[in-house]
């Protein structure tokens, strides 16, 4: 397994080198036909600055992580690498992002990565979550043009002193043509344990299907595409009952949600996060089934999600066997990986 990491590594380094100087003058070119929508989880992107509004001293230097601007910017360029990694010859133009800390880290990546050659813009509202993690969006201005964006707040009836993460709404255009509505979602762990944490979820899942269902009753045949880590499975109670996201069929309903993640099912080797010796599908793609279709001028290329999962972004599990997610930490250890979940991605085509 060593030597085949250090084969893929070897390849990623030329793929890198390759891109940085091949799209320099990426500006000039003219948009594909394919519009590539990814999902990241990019676990605890925390500048090494303590924020007192925050509880996010463990990510400062003299805190139980011991973060440091080194490791910032080492954090910062792996996830730059797991992006060009999952464009492929196109870096993706839409990217939805969970657990970073704030704009800043936002505005590191884009201007001090090599991304700073893809014209990547940023979407972002301050969460009121405790720890200061939020949820954003990039684009590629010359690809997707956002008309309209807000933060849906996530509130509790029965607890308003818990705090989580809004949901991130943007409406915009893919490709200078067809409209698309986008949410990125980054929904309350399953800290405490399953029944105890269920209702929150439950809770976000109805607020997001409030939204969808307002769009959806002004046209039915809008392009709608949800994404996020939800700390559920397409199984569970928030995506069956509540969200009532199914499996794509034969016979597609234009206003009906679809877990494309559903489509894949019985290829689940792997998850997008492992616990133990159990991969889970947590992080999601969900899209109307008018995108389905492609009467909204777009459709989903292969009608499922892709769960990434190259060599690079792994390591062996000596405890529980098999591979696991190289992450950045384990515990409070420093592993110097990438992050505990696995991005994913949908391919977006132009139909009219």
């Amino acid at each position: 397994m060593n030597a085949k990491i250090t084969k893929t590594a070897v390849k990623l380094l030329f793929f890198l080198l390759l891109h940085a100087s091949a799209y320099s003058q990426e500006a000039d070119r003219k948009p594909v036909e394919n519009y590539r929508i990814m999902f990241y989880n990019v676990e605890n992107l925390f500048d090494a600055y303590d924020d007192s509004l925050k509880r996010d001293e463990e990510f400062t230097p003299g805190g139980e992580r011991h973060w440091t601007n080194y490791k910032f910017y080492e954090k910062l360029n792996k996830v730059y690498k797991v992006i060009m990694a999952v464009g492929e010859w196109q870096p993706p133009a839409v990217v939805g992002i969970s657990e970073i800390e704030n704009r800043f880290v936002l505005e590191k990546l884009i201007g001090e990565t090599p991304l700073k050659n893809f014209k990547y813009r940023i979407v972002h509202h301050e969460s009121p979550d405790r720890r200061g993690i939020d949820v954003a969006m990039l684009y590629r201005e010359d690809y997707f043009e956002p008309f309209y964006n807000e933060a849906i707040p996530v509130v509790f009836a029965d607890d308003t002193t818990y705090k989580t993460r809004d949901i991130l709404y943007v409406k915009g255009l893919i490709g200078q043509q067809q409209m698309v509505h986008i949410f990125i979602n980054h929904w309350p762990s399953r800290y405490g344990g399953y029944l105890a944490t269920v209702n929150r979820r439950n809770t976000a899942a109805r607020i997001l299907k409030k939204h969808t269902d307002s769009i959806l009753m002004l046209n039915p045949q809008s392009a709608i595409i949800i994404m996020g880590d939800f700390n559920d499975g397409p199984e569970d109670q928030s995506f069956s009952e509540v969200l009532k996201a199914i499996p794509p069929s034969d016979t597609i309903l234009p206003t009906a949600l679809y877990n494309l993640m559903l489509a894949q099912q019985d290829d689940w080797s792997y998850g997008t996060l492992k616990y133990r010796d159990n991969w889970d599908v947590f992080d999601q793609l969900v899209v109307s089934g008018g995108l389905l279709q492609g009467q909204s001028g777009i459709k989903i290329h292969l009608d499922k999600a892709i769960i990434f999962h190259d060599d690079f972004l792994l390591e062996n599990d000596n405890r529980y066997m098999g591979m696991k997610p190289r992450r950045t930490f384990v515990g409070f250890k420093y592993n110097g990986g990438f992050s505990d979940h696995l991005p994913v991605y949908i391919d977006l085509l132009l139909t009219d």
